[in-house]
């Protein structure tokens, strides 16, 4: 036996505790061990919270055609969870209509490197925009570029951060023109005579 199941929800705070106690009441009726559901939720709230702060910042509307269910228009005020439990792991994913992630945050180190890790790739990446800057300066007026990885010890990114360490497996992309995509998977341990394990 197996558990899949998808939610659209709203950009708004309430929908965070929605769908964690979701995903734990789905859990907890399988018969997952709780340690496991509790990190599982964890990491589902911190991706949540990051639809619902980052996954409406795109500018402009979107194109003719752009509002079927696979493609929302730009800033279309949702958020999609999905997550499938079988004998073996639960997977999730979130995914939003915003910008997307910068470029350099898909292609972070692996989950669990050390912390001193994280800070040097921080620091050689900002020491290799500020000689572009200082080589190619923005004209006055201009936006910001996205910031590149950001340590563990930045408020910004924290959540993220912890849904590396809760999970087995992380991935941080982007869906071309449609906006970010969370997805993190966790092997399950059981309770004794848990349902998907009859």
């Amino acid at each position: 036996m197996s558990i899949w199941w998808s939610l659209h929800l709203r950009r708004e705070a309430a929908s965070v505790p929605l769908a964690r106690r979701f995903l734990l009441g789905t859990m907890e009726t399988a018969g997952v061990d709780p340690d496991i559901s509790f990190d599982l939720s964890v990491a589902l709230s911190e991706a949540c919270a990051n639809a619902v702060e980052h996954g409406g910042d795109r500018s402009g509307l979107g194109e003719y055609g752009d509002c079927g269910a696979e493609r929302p228009p730009a800033d279309s005020g949702q958020y999609r969870v999905t997550a499938y439990l079988d004998g073996e792991k639960c997977r999730i994913e979130v995914a939003d209509s915003g910008p997307g992630f910068p470029a350099r945050r898909a292609l972070r180190p692996a989950a669990h490197t050390e912390h001193a890790e994280h800070i040097d790739r921080a620091q050689d990446i900002e020491r290799a925009e500020h000689i572009e800057r200082a080589q190619h300066p923005e004209p006055v007026g201009a936006q910001p570029a996205f910031a590149a990885y950001i340590p563990c010890v930045a408020e910004s990114g924290r959540g993220l951060d912890l849904i590396e360490q809760l999970a087995d497996h992380v991935q941080f992309g982007n869906r071309p023109g449609r906006g970010a995509v969370v997805s993190f998977d966790k092997v399950l341990k059981w309770r004794e005579g848990a349902l998907l394990m009859v």
